[in-house]
């Protein structure tokens, strides 16, 4: 079975609170977008992984995919497979990449297998792989709270625009991106403010993240710079990653101008 694994954006993210448990509670919209990567999962004799693309770090026998492989396998009777992931979605990016790999597994298994989980138990195989897996078990854009694992549907009327996601390279863990962050309740209530035309969300709707990150990676602040220069309605940073997006009116073809970094443009759905 084969299967594309897409990536996410945020749009807006509120570090609220640090929770007992270590993790913090946030405020964001997740958003579903293009940028995907390639999973076959097929039966064989005897288990194996493949990753192509970009370079996994880790030990594979720990990559998320195989973890949602083995929770699987716990309650139910799984014949030894073989995954192959095409990896092109970049990593520590701020896009989801590698949650999606493994809500796509889930599901693909479950179809693969004709397993009949439920969706609620789909929700929480990923949950225990993630926090921000769950969203993938649904994919459409959601306003996601608690340690981003709880969400609800919400309607932001972006279907038709053009969106432009720019990677430069840097990698970003998410134990360095909270390191700088200062949780606080947000003045706000973002499912309200979304509701604004988009062009009004520049300096309202915020990514917390940006305030340290562009001071430590002023570059991440030039292609934000750049994305409203080159005509952006809203550009942020992406979830605690690397990526900034620009979202667009109207068609644009950026590749040229950010020739130097990773691009993924096209119409958001």
């Amino acid at each position: 079975m084969l299967v594309f694994p897409n990536a996410k954006i945020n749009i807006g993210l509120n570090i609220v609170e640090k929770r007992p448990d270590g993790f913090h509670n946030i405020e964001s919209c997740f958003y579903p977008v293009g940028w995907k990567d390639a999973l076959e999962i097929t039966t064989i004799t005897a288990f194996s992984v493949e990753f192509d693309g970009i370079a996994i770090p880790g030990d594979q026998s720990d990559n998320i995919c195989v973890r949602a492989y083995k929770l699987i396998a716990e309650e139910y009777p799984l014949p030894p497979v073989k995954i192959h992931l095409l990896k092109a979605i970049p990593i520590g990016a701020g896009l989801g990449g590698g949650s999606a790999d493994a809500a796509f597994a889930i599901k693909a298994l479950n179809d693969l297998f004709e397993l009949e989980i439920s969706f609620e138990k789909q929700l929480s195989y990923a949950r225990r792989l993630g926090s921000d897996c769950a969203f993938f078990i649904l994919n459409q854009p959601a306003y996601c709270f608690g340690k981003g694992d709880q969400f609800e549907r919400i309607d932001i009327g972006l279907a038709g625009k053009w969106i432009v996601l720019v990677n430069p390279g840097i990698h970003i863990s998410t134990i360095e991106a909270y390191a700088g962050v200062v949780p606080k309740p947000s003045g706000s209530d973002l499912r309200e403010v979304l509701r604004l035309p988009v062009s009004e969300w520049n300096g309202i709707v915020k990514n917390d993240f940006e305030a340290t990150l562009f001071e430590k990676y002023p570059l991440l602040e030039e292609i934000k710079a750049e994305l409203y220069k080159q005509g952006a309605a809203y550009a942020s940073m992406s979830g605690s990653g690397s990526t900034i997006f620009g979202i667009f009116d109207q068609e644009k073809d950026l590749v040229e101008v950010f020739e130097r970094y990773k691009v993924w443009q096209g119409a958001l759905q």
